[in-house]
């Protein structure tokens, strides 16, 4: 069965020459394959993404979000609690879910996955009830998240993220986190709560986590300090992050995060919340078209 789908673009992700040209050749594929496809260019407006996917029409069998993880957080916000499968058709600065699920790369397979690819559960992560598809965190890394120029982001993509880091790290004031889960408390610097293996493009950080599974992995970061961040950035670029001394591994199904002073927190590179903060698993699953697992 071919499906009727609809495809949210991204305003920046769709309007660059890279970008525009991907999307041509997926919607082109598509028609190839025999499926009907219309798309719909969000504004710039904030939520303008998760609007369109929440007033979707009913006959379209599924949702494709045309962007990056900001993107795909979006729709997967505008499609809580319908039953309404969600694609990807990757584009702007990073992708984390379609790295996760293997997600093919070249137009006409993407859109033979698109077109009749089946539909499988995943389960979302939440904070406060905003929903999550990869990790949410607070600490240096959504403090970094923070302080990112959106214009930046447009024009120099990733540069902008280096660009926030650098600057993060000349001012960063350690912060002790309390974080409850299962009836234990921890404490650190820095927490980060996954559903996929991957953090900040290709390294892995949590080797065990599965989007499929209805539990979060916890990355609990215990120094301070500059030389400590560098230290868990090279351990992180390494592969070796989850095996450092200075990191306890943690899987719940809540977490309930607290600080010494009010920290952001964010999700799928959105600040989304400010300590405190409940991070914790979706009521529902999501439906996700992507490769067998």
């Amino acid at each position: 069965m071919r499906r009727h789908v609809l495809i949210i673009v991204n305003p920046a992700a769709g309007g660059t020459r890279s970008g525009a040209r991907r999307l041509r050749r997926v919607v082109a594929a598509l028609e190839r394959c025999g499926c009907t496809a219309v798309l719909r260019h969000a504004s710039a407006r904030a939520g303008d993404v998760e609007r369109l996917a929440r007033e979707a029409e009913p006959d379209f069998e599924a949702i494709v979000a045309a962007g990056g993880d900001g993107t795909v957080n979006a729709v997967v916000n505008g499609l809580a609690g319908m039953p309404r499968p969600m694609a990807l058709l990757p584009l702007g600065t990073a992708n984390l879910l379609a790295r996760e699920i293997g997600l093919p790369r070249r137009p006409r397979r993407l859109a033979e996955l698109i077109a009749t690819g089946p539909a499988h559960q995943v389960w979302p992560g939440q904070v406060n009830g905003r929903l999550f598809l990869m990790m949410a965190s607070t600490g240096f890394d959504a403090e970094t998240v923070a302080s990112v120029d959106p214009r930046l982001k447009r024009y120099a993509g990733r540069f902008a993220f280096i660009w926030a880091m650098l600057v993060r790290l000349w001012h960063y004031r350690p912060c002790e986190l309390v974080a409850a889960a299962d009836g234990a408390e921890h404490r650190g610097v820095g927490l980060i709560a996954v559903k996929g293996r991957f953090y900040a493009g290709p390294f892995i950080v949590a080797p065990g986590a599965d989007p499929a599974d209805p539990v979060l992995d916890l990355v609990l970061v215990h120094r301070g300090g500059r030389m400590a961040i560098l230290g868990y950035a090279a351990a992180l670029l390494l592969g070796r992050l989850s095996r450092s001394k200075h990191v306890t591994m943690l899987r719940a199904r809540s977490v309930v995060v607290s600080g010494s002073r009010v920290l952001p927190v964010q999700a799928d590179g959105e600040i989304v919340a400010r300590l405190p903060a409940t991070i914790g698993i979706a009521e529902q699953p999501l439906l996700l078209i992507r490769p067998p697992p």
